[in-house]
């Protein structure tokens, strides 16, 4: 296995879930024909066993083999758009760090989405995709000035 696919596989294992699409516009965007190079990776990557597809959305979705995550998980669409916010960054400038979901401690503690140094600043980040009461929002901005103190 070439340095290349070790890349994807890693990719795969930090973003959760990736489609073929993350994968090509990552990986194959400078080659002539980005997604057939993408399909054939793919298809020889779930044939040795290291990466899973879930054909159940349009778009095939593509996960760790190892990992014990579900093909129709609720998060996926989240997972998806936390790749889909680093690809739009990287087109700006490439992140020094980018961490998905990092730890940052116990109870009480902020649960970032995203953790990145991106243009010389770290940022904490939150993919929302449901609407938050005012009371939850300042919940979540409370933790977040309790860990800065």
């Amino acid at each position: 296995m070439n340095a290349r696919d070790k890349s994807i596989i890693a990719d795969i294992e930090r973003f959760r879930y990736l489609t073929r699409d993350d994968i090509a516009e990552l990986y194959f965007g400078h080659t002539r024909h980005p997604i057939t190079q993408t399909n054939l990776v793919l298809k020889r990557l779930r044939r040795d066993g290291y990466v899973k597809c879930s054909t159940e959305r349009r778009k095939y979705v593509y996960y760790a083999a190892d990992r014990k995550l579900k093909a129709d998980s609720q998060k996926v669409a989240h997972f998806l758009a936390i790749a889909d916010y680093y690809k739009r960054i990287r087109a700006v400038e490439e992140p020094r760090v980018f961490e998905v979901e990092p730890k940052l401690g116990g109870k009480g503690r902020p649960e970032p989405d995203v953790f990145t140094i991106w243009k010389g600043a770290p940022w904490y980040v939150e993919i929302q995709r449901s609407t938050y009461t005012d009371k939850q929002m300042a919940e979540k901005l409370n933790r977040y000035e309790a860990y800065l103190q």
